[in-house]
């Protein structure tokens, strides 16, 4: 069904539109902006449908943590459901959304189709590689708990693979981590695996040393971290450099396959490699038909409402927001929650008949974090690195998390992993020895060999069998 398509059933799909003079409100996702402009309408005299096509919101901050085995994926996400049971005029629907029919004012999603007065697109967004797809099979990467598991998998399996590898060449590509990216998630996803292969990992194995691993960071342009000032961006740079990553500025990624990166200045061997490159909005901008940014994003008006839509607003990684010096609002958690807000006022200042003031966004700094000691914050004019950093950083993380039950199991997860080196969701699910690697070299050394012994069994038995009929003659 096309966005501008009648609906079939329209409006038969939600209980909660059973007052025909209450507006209908429908929110398409349940990240940061979502949740936020959901409870602005809390006291509202509107009803709420929020859609998504899962049935928890994530604290994507924390993706990587789950990504390295440090944290669980209970400990940073939550049913939806639960965080609105109390909240009477929310129904949440576990739908993933399709379309938009703007003029006739419906949604459209795989289960049905659902009329709205007032529409907000906090649809978030998904990886970039820019026009080359098919580097996705290769190179995963981190939006969701299923990508954060499936990065976990492979990276673990990589050194259950080298312990297993019969040479220095196989074991050396095993043992090598690609991350495509130099943005705050590429440079903790680098730390973080770095760490645990140092410090978790290394005791764990007998035919190898975890510590060997060779975790590279590239980046296309000429540092990493660019959002934070130079000092500081060297400052990081130099820390990953003492936990033994290498750092590669400069270097454009040019191809991605199961078996390493082309960069523009050479190959590179890697059986793990994690994309931290870039990210495209949700389609949301081809469902009302408008023309999107370079990122997908819908260039909205100053009110959040998408162009000739005074009704539907596009918030969070939906939305390019521009500020007061024209730069654009960073797709950070902050930015969405502020969106969020901003986007539930506006619909109560409508119902009512008045009008607020345009949107501002407020910035609240920008931190990252640099393995299990070190960290970067900038808030204002106010920067933090080191120790002093990490500390910080932890403590507005935890003050983030929903429920009091996820900060006690972050903090306590957290101060276990830094008192005994320790990461406790060391755990490779999803996988499936036969289907990912009937044609691995490693299979076929190990056919090859138990071949030879099932050879050697029978021409033992055989002689055996021989001697003891001699004996008896």
């Amino acid at each position: 069904m096309t966005a501008n398509s009648k609906p079939d059933g329209a409006g038969t799909s939600d209980k909660s539109q059973c007052d025909p003079t209450r507006p209908k409100v429908v929110i398409v996702g349940a990240g940061f902006g979502g949740l936020d402009a959901a409870r602005a309408l809390r006291d509202a005299a509107v009803d709420i449908t929020i859609l998504d096509r899962h049935n928890y919101h994530c604290f994507q901050p924390l993706l990587y943590q789950v990504a390295t085995a440090t944290l669980s994926p209970a400990d940073i996400a939550w049913p939806i459901r639960t965080l609105f049971r109390r909240q009477r005029n929310v129904t949440v629907l576990m739908a993933d959304v399709t379309g938009v029919d703007p003029k006739e004012h419906f949604v459209l999603t795989d289960s049905g189709s659902f009329p709205f007065d007032f529409l907000i697109l906090a649809a978030g967004a998904t990886h970039s590689y820019f026009g080359h797809d098919d580097w996705a099979a290769a190179a995963p990467g981190l939006k969701t708990i299923e990508d954060a598991t499936t990065i976990r998998r492979d990276t673990l399996l990589a050194f259950e693979k080298a312990e297993l590898a019969h040479t220095e060449n196989e074991r050396k590509a095993l043992l090598t981590f690609a991350i495509v990216g130099g943005g705050p998630t590429g440079v903790e996803m680098a730390g973080a695996i770095a760490t645990i292969a140092r410090e978790s990992l290394k005791p764990d194995f007998r035919h190898i040393n975890a510590g060997d691993a060779h975790v590279i960071l590239l980046e296309a342009g000429p540092r990493i971290l660019p959002a934070l000032p130079e000092k500081l961006s060297d400052y990081a740079a130099r820390a990953l450099a003492r936990m033994g990553v290498e750092v590669r500025t400069s270097t454009a990624v040019t191809g991605c396959d199961e078996k390493g990166v082309d960069t523009a200045k050479g190959r590179i061997d890697a059986a793990t490699i994690i994309w931290a490159a870039g990210v495209v909005a949700s389609p949301a901008a081809n469902w009302l038909g408008v023309k999107p940014d370079k990122a997908g994003r819908i260039e909205v008006n100053n009110d959040l409402s998408a162009p000739g839509y005074p009704n539907i607003f596009a918030i969070g990684d939906t939305a390019a927001v521009h500020r007061e010096n024209a730069e654009l609002v960073p797709g950070i958690a902050p930015a969405a929650k502020q969106m969020g807000q901003y986007a539930g006022r506006r619909i109560v200042a409508a119902i009512e008949g008045k009008d607020i003031a345009p949107f501002r966004y407020r910035h609240e700094g920008d931190l990252a974090t640099i393995g299990r000691k070190a960290a970067v914050v900038k808030v204002g004019s106010f920067t933090l690195t080191g120790f002093a950093g990490w500390v910080f950083w932890g403590i507005a993380h935890i003050y983030f998390l929903i429920g009091l039950r996820n900060r006690f199991a972050v903090a306590f997860n957290w101060l276990w992993d830094w008192a005994t080196f320790q990461s406790g969701a060391r755990l490779i699910t999803g996988y499936n020895p036969e289907r990912e690697h009937a044609n691995t070299a490693v299979v076929e050394a190990s056919q090859a060999a138990a071949r030879s012994w099932r050879s050697e069994s029978a021409r033992e038995s055989g002689r055996d069998w021989a001697q003891g009929r001699n004996h008896r003659s």
